[in-house]
């Protein structure tokens, strides 16, 4: 029997499947990130689920990963499912998953929600090729680096981020990703009190300032095509200047400035030594 990946609602329990409602009453065990919120759409569901629960998150996936093996080789199907969407997307799963497959052993996937995704349909922005990030990291200095990374990146960008974690969070990518750049802020989605707000990532900065609740889903266009005009050596430093202000160290300031205008370190730091 195989290992069956599944999502499930990320808000809106009638989202969730006929097949994902066949696969939770029948499944010999259910591995899941979180067993009381699986118990609770079982319920919302009326659903009884008949198999083994076990608890599957990542503090928790190295050491269960086996046990969760054996039953596949004994034929049982083992449904894997996270809190809300679809699993491995930024979400445990990945060893399990990927430890079957290296054994051969049978896997499916019964496709359903997923916030990335849902986010991306509605923002209006392009979708014909994007670039998933989901959560950044935690450390100030960590996450800068990365989003300077990505600062000449054409394709669109999606994000997870935690509502308390927010506002710096959209701070970093307006300094990194410049403050004009279009972007979608996609709260509680498929939920009740669900807010879809498009705007600048200025704006999106100043707004997640004053306090929000409720996980966010950040869709942000690409960046614009190379080849424009290079500004001028002030403007260059000033760039710099308010990005170490901001609190990026100077190679990482000259790094995003350099990547935001398609043109060379030495220059930028040219610029930023002149003025």
């Amino acid at each position: 029997m195989p290992l069956i990946i599944a999502g499930t609602p990320i808000g809106n329990v009638d989202d969730a499947s006929p097949r994902l409602r066949a696969a939770l009453g029948s499944a010999d065990v259910v591995a899941a990130e979180d067993t009381r919120r699986l118990r609770r759409l079982a319920a919302a569901l009326d659903i009884t689920v008949a198999g083994r629960l076990v608890s599957y998150y990542d503090a928790v996936e190295r050491e269960r990963t086996e046990s969760l093996l054996d039953d596949l080789r004994a034929g049982r199907t083992v449904l894997l499912v996270t809190d809300a969407g679809t699993p491995l997307v930024s979400d445990p799963g990945h060893r399990l998953v990927a430890a079957a497959a290296a054994e051969a052993l049978a896997i499916s996937v019964l496709p359903g929600p997923s916030a990335a995704l849902a986010a991306l349909a509605v923002a209006g922005l392009p979708a014909d090729r994007w670039c998933f990030e989901g959560f950044l990291a935690r450390r100030a200095g960590d996450r800068r680096r990365r989003l300077a990374e990505l600062a000449t990146e054409p394709r669109t960008l999606v994000f997870f981020e935690a509502p308390h974690r927010a506002a710096p969070m959209l701070r970093d990518l307006a300094d990194a990703l410049g403050a004009e750049r279009p972007a979608v802020a996609c709260r509680e989605l498929t939920k009740t009190y669900e807010e879809v707000r498009r705007a600048t990532l200025a704006d999106l900065a100043d707004w997640a300032a004053a306090g929000i609740k409720g996980e966010l889903t950040i869709v942000v266009g690409g960046a614009p095509p190379r080849g424009g005009v290079v500004p001028a050596s002030e403007v260059l430093a000033t760039q710099v200047a308010e990005l170490v202000e901001g609190g990026l160290s100077k190679r990482d300031a000259v790094d995003a400035v350099a990547a935001e205008h398609g043109i060379s370190r030495r220059q930028v730091y040219a610029s930023a030594n002149r003025v």
